[in-house]
């Protein structure tokens, strides 16, 4: 059975989030990756596996080893999801915040 994944799914998992964390500044291979982590490495694997799927990682072999790196294009599009959710609470605090000096002034 092939499920779809979703991305929202994907970076939900505390674990994916820091994968996603560690391989934003430089491309490791899974077992750098997995050395970060007290779980199983077949653990690790099947996160990397979710996360490719979703094509919020991508993979490239040189030689013998696969590299993962971030795929900005896919991070681009989580980003200019959340951005007007983003955008609305930050004018919602801004508010508040004047609401709070005009009340301190009173």
């Amino acid at each position: 059975m092939n499920l779809r994944r979703d991305v929202f799914q994907a970076i939900a998992d505390p674990t994916r989030r820091a994968i996603l964390l560690l391989v934003a500044s430089q491309a490791m291979t899974a077992g750098a990756i997995a050395s970060n982590f007290d779980t199983a490495r077949p653990t690790v694997s099947k996160h990397l596996q979710i996360l490719t799927e979703c094509e919020l990682l991508e993979q490239k072999q040189n030689g013998r080893e696969i590299y993962y790196h971030i795929s900005p294009k896919k991070m681009k599009e989580v980003s200019d999801f959340i951005e007007p959710f983003r955008k609305m609470w930050d004018d919602r605090f801004n508010k508040l915040e004047e609401i709070m000096k005009n009340y301190k002034g009173k």
